[in-house]
C-alpha cells in the first residue's frame, strides 16, 4: 500500500501549535514510509474562512519546512464532486432527504435532554416522506446503520469500539445545498488515496461516522492515528492565554524553526533520553505508534532552551539568513554593516533569539540614541578620559583594522597605565555599542569597522567632557 498522509486545516485563524504538531507528524509518517504528504484546506465553512488565514497557514507551513507534494486542495473548488456523490446516495438509498423543521427538531432535542437521553435525530425521515412539504428545503441525511458496531484500530489509542445505535444519521448537506464538514472529508480521503489519517483526539467522535460513510460508499477506512491535546503549563488545554500558539508568533519572537519543530516531535513522543533531533533523524526515528496517549504540557522554557541549543550549533549562514528578518524588524538593512555571518558567530553565545540577538547586534549597523545610564555612570568617567584617548591614537594609526592587532593595541595600553584589560574593555564597549555588554572588545571593534569605532570615541570622549546636567 502506498502511503499518503493529509494535513488538512480550517482556515479559521493562524496555524497554532496544535496544528502544526499534527501536520509535523503526517510529514514525518509520509517522509520515513516514502509516501506523500498532502495539504487540504478545509474551508466549507464560508462565514469564518479567510484568506488571511490561508495565508497564514501556508507562511506557517514554509516557514517550518513542512514541504507538500501535493496540494494545497481547496474543499469549495470541489462542490460540484460533492453533490455528485450525495446524487449517487439519495439514488442508492444511504442517504436521504430530511424535512423535519428547525422547530421540531429543538422540541426533539428538549425533550431528550429532559430526560437525560443522548440528544440525536430520531430518523422520522428515515424511511422517506409521502408528501414532502414545500416550505421546508431538505437537508440531506446519511443514513448511517442500526445495528452493530464500528471498530477503529487506532495506531496510538489501540482498539476503540463505537455502537452503531449510538450514531445518528448526520447531515451531509445542508438545506442551501452545501455540504458538510464530515462528509467533505470522506469524499477528499476516498479522491484523494489517503491511506493514514493523523489527526488530533477531538477527531475521534467523528471517526466511526466516517468510516460508515466510506463503507457505504464502498471504500476502505484509511487508517487512523489520534493525537492526544496539548495542555499548557498550567494544566489546561493550550489556549492564547498561555502565550503564544501562533506558529508564525514564534517566529516574530525569534526561533529558528527546526528548534519548533524538534520541540514539537518531543511534545508526546519520545526516543529514549535523547533531546536533540536533525530533521533526518526525526524522519528515521519517529513511530506514530509510540506516540503517548495521555495530552502533553506546554513547556515554554524547554523550546527557549531547544532555541539556543540551534542558535549555538547551527550552520551560521542558516541563523544568518534568518537573523537578517529580526534586523529588518529593526529597521536595519544587513548590507550597511558587518557580514552576517561573522556577527551570528560572535554573538549566538549571548542570545536565547533571534530578535535578542538582532537588538544586541544592533549598535554594529546603526548609531545608537543613547548610552545605557548605568554603564555610562560606572565606565565613562573623567578616569577614563586620557586612556580612551590614547587608546583612539593607537586605533587610528594602525596599518590593518584586525582583531589581532586591535588586541594588541588594547592590551598595550593596558600595560602602559598599569591597568587591567577590563578597565579599558570597558569603557571602550560603553563607547562603541552603548553598554557594558558585547563581544570580546578585539572583535566587537574589528566587526564595527575602523570609521565607526573612532566616531564612537570621539563621542565618548566628548560626553566625558560635557556630561549631560542632570534633570
Amino acid at each position: 500500500m502506498t502511503t499518503r498522509t493529509r494535513f488538512a486545516p480550517s482556515p479559521t485563524g493562524y496555524l497554532h501549535i496544535g496544528g502544526a504538531r499534527t501536520a509535523l507528524f503526517s510529514w514525518l509518517y509520509a517522509r520515513k514510509h516514502g509516501g506523500t504528504f498532502i495539504l487540504r484546506i478545509e474551508d466549507t465553512d464560508l462565514e469564518r474562512s479567510t484568506a488571511e488565514s490561508v495565508d497564514a497557514i501556508l507562511q506557517g507551513m514554509t516557514w517550518l519546512g513542512l514541504e507538500y507534494d501535493e496540494g494545497p486542495f481547496f474543499q469549495t473548488h470541489r462542490f460540484p464532486r460533492y453533490q455528485e456523490v450525495i446524487r449517487q446516495m439519495l439514488e442508492v438509498g444511504t442517504a436521504y432527504r430530511c424535512y423535519c423543521s428547525r422547530e421540531r427538531l429543538e422540541e426533539l432535542r428538549a425533550g431528550q435532554t429532559a430526560r437525560k437521553e443522548k440528544p440525536r435525530y430520531d430518523g422520522r425521515c428515515r424511511a422517506g416522506v409521502p408528501h414532502p412539504p414545500k416550505d421546508i428545503p431538505p437537508v440531506v441525511r446519511f443514513k448511517n446503520p442500526t445495528e452493530g458496531a464500528v471498530i477503529v484500530e487506532d495506531l496510538i489509542r489501540g482498539r476503540v469500539a463505537f455502537q452503531n445505535g449510538e450514531l445518528d444519521d448526520l447531515i451531509i448537506a445542508r438545506s442551501d445545498g452545501t455540504p458538510t464538514y464530515n462528509f467533505t472529508v470522506v469524499v477528499d480521503d476516498m479522491d484523494m488515496h489517503v491511506s493514514h489519517v493523523i489527526r488530533g483526539d477531538d477527531h475521534l467522535n467523528n471517526t466511526p461516522r466516517q468510516m460508515n460513510m466510506m463503507q457505504a460508499l464502498g471504500w476502505t477506512p484509511p487508517v487512523y492515528a489520534h493525537v492526544p491535546m496539548i495542555l499548557g503549563p498550567d494544566g489546561a488545554r493550550l489556549s492564547k492565554r498561555h502565550g503564544a500558539v501562533s506558529v508564525m508568533q514564534y517566529r516574530e519572537e525569534g526561533y529558528l524553526p527546526e528548534a519548533l519543530l524538534n520541540y514539537l516531535v518531543r511534545l508526546g513522543w519520545s526516543h529514549g533520553d535523547q533531546e536533540i533531533f536533525a530533521i533526518d533523524e526525526m524522519v528515521k526515528l519517529f513511530d506514530v505508534t509510540q506516540v503517548h496517549c495521555s495530552a502533553a504540557a506546554f513547556n515554554p522554557e524547554k523550546l527557549l532552551w531547544l532555541n539556543q541549543h540551534y542558535l549555538k550549533t547551527s550552520d551560521p549562514r542558516h541563523v544568518a539568513h534568518h537573523l537578517s528578518y529580526h534586523l529588518g524588524k529593526l529597521g536595519i538593512d544587513p548590507a550597511s554593516g558587518p557580514d552576517l555571518v561573522e556577527v551570528v558567530k560572535a554573538q549566538r553565545e549571548r542570545a536565547k533569539t533571534l530578535a535578542e540577538m538582532a537588538a544586541n547586534s544592533a549598535f554594529l549597523y546603526k548609531d545608537f540614541d543613547a548610552y545605557d545610564p548605568k554603564d555610562a555612570a560606572a565606565h565613562l568617567r573623567p578616569e577614563a578620559e586620557k586612556p580612551l584617548s590614547e587608546l583612539r591614537s593607537r586605533l587610528s594609526a594602525l596599518p590593518l583594522w584586525t582583531a589581532e592587532a586591535i588586541h594588541a593595541a588594547v592590551t598595550a595600553l593596558a600595560e602602559a597605565h598599569g591597568l587591567k584589560l577590563g578597565k579599558i574593555a570597558q569603557p571602550v564597549r560603553v563607547a562603541c555599542a552603548g553598554r557594558a555588554v558585547s563581544p570580546p572588545i578585539d572583535l566587537t571593534l574589528t566587526l564595527l569597522g575602523r570609521d565607526k569605532t573612532l566616531k564612537r570615541l570621539d563621542a565618548a570622549l566628548e560626553y566625558i567632557r560635557k556630561p549631560p546636567v542632570a534633570a
